[in-house]
This record gives structure tokens, sequence and C-alpha cells, in this order.
């Protein structure tokens, strides 16, 4: 099966190196699940300094991701394959979800141009990207782990590279509440002990615990996702 495509667009690519060699992601490229290429915008310059940003028509404060690089470089790269996703890592995009995660995971080609500065010229946006994605409602230096965020989560979903698939399906957010806390050996720790229902072999009556669990758990912490807050 052909190894699904990441390939990251930054202008600092010293950010997202490491993380790419490690966990999940270092073992996915390893399997052949997944295959991940990061390209640096400054390759795409043409000025001495591989200036990638400038200043706002318009004035105002910040800097903003030039439209050349990014255009010159998915020209490379469309040159040899069609991208199903190109997304832009982006404050005032869609916010990324388990279930946009898991519509990804069936993608084969994605790209992720990480913004950067105060943004990236509308003109990439209209032209090349095909979603705006935010991993949360804050602002950050750049879309770098942005991107890295959204490919662990995407990459732990292909098929093969976490060896408990059903584990996977019982995580937060993959029914629409958070997931329910867990115990392990030794029983009893620092005057702790692990609830009784846990150890007492009914896997019925634990089945209803965890379900109990799991839904007080989401009411306290994220009852928006209950529609109750």
């Amino acid at each position: 099966m052909t190894p699904t495509r990441f390939d990251i667009l930054t202008g600092f690519p010293k950010l997202v190196h490491s993380p790419l060699h490690e966990s999940m992601i270092k073992r996915a490229q390893e399997f052949g699940k997944a295959e991940i290429v990061v390209h640096d915008l400054r390759d795409y310059t043409h000025d001495k300094h591989k200036s990638i940003d400038d200043t706002p028509y318009g004035g105002g404060a910040g800097m903003v991701l030039k439209p050349e690089p990014v255009f010159e470089c998915m020209d490379a790269l469309s040159a040899q394959r069609e991208y199903d996703e190109v997304i832009l890592t982006a404050a005032g995009g869609e916010k990324f979800t388990q279930s946009l995660a898991n519509e990804l995971s069936l993608k084969r080609n994605i790209a992720i141009v990480c913004g950067h500065y105060k943004g990236v010229d509308q003109r990439v946006s209209d032209a090349l990207i095909t979603r705006e994605v935010s991993i949360g409602d804050y602002v950050m230096t750049g879309g770098e782990l942005a991107a890295l965020v959204m490919i662990d989560t995407i990459i732990r979903l292909l098929p093969g590279v976490v060896g408990d698939s059903e584990s996977m399906l019982t995580d937060s957010f993959q029914s629409g509440r958070l997931d329910c806390p867990y115990y392990t050996r030794p029983p009893e720790y620092r005057g702790m002990r692990v609830p009784d229902v846990l150890l007492s072999g009914d896997h019925k009556k634990i089945r209803q615990w965890r379900e109990e669990e799991s839904e007080r758990r989401t009411q306290e912490r994220r009852p928006d996702l209950t529609g109750n807050e």
C-alpha cells in the first residue's frame, strides 16, 4: 500500500525535524505507512538574504509571508504528484478536531504550509490552499508546531501504525465525548486505591463504570461537547 505522504512547507525546518524521528511518527515512516518531507521555503527565494517575508501593503505592524516561495515550492511539488489537500496552518482557520483528523487520514497526499509572522499573502490562500486549519483559539509564533500536531494525530489513525486498533476507537472525541480515567498496577499507591469495580472482574459493570465516568468527565470539562453549556 502506498504510504500517506506529508509535505511540510516552512521557513524554519529545524523546528520540525526532531519530532519526525521520534515515537509513533518515526514508527509510521519505518513501517512504510507514512512519508514526510520537509521543504525549506528559503530554497525558493531569489534575493541574497533569502527573505520569505515583507511588510504588509496598507501599513500596520508585523510581517507577511511572501507568495513567491510558497507558489514556487508548490509548483515543484505539484509537478510530481496531485495533492488531495493543501492545508495552511492559520489562527483564522477551521478548528482541528478528531473528526477532521479521521477525514484527513483517508487522504494520500497532503501538503501543509506553515503560516508564520502576521500571516500569509492572501493570494496563497486564494490560489493554492484547500483549507485553513487552526489547532486552537490562540496564536502561536508559527504554524510549524501546529503542523506536527496534525501529522501526529493523522498518522496514528493510519492502518497498522498503532498496534491496538481497538484502543483508538475508545480515544477521547471519537465518540463525541472525553475518555474515562484509567488505572494500572499497583492496586494501591500512597494511600490511593484503584476503584473496586475495576478489580472485580465483572466486565459488564466495568463497561458501565467507564461509560458513566466518560459522561461525567465530559460534562465537567467539556460541556460544549454535550450541548449542555
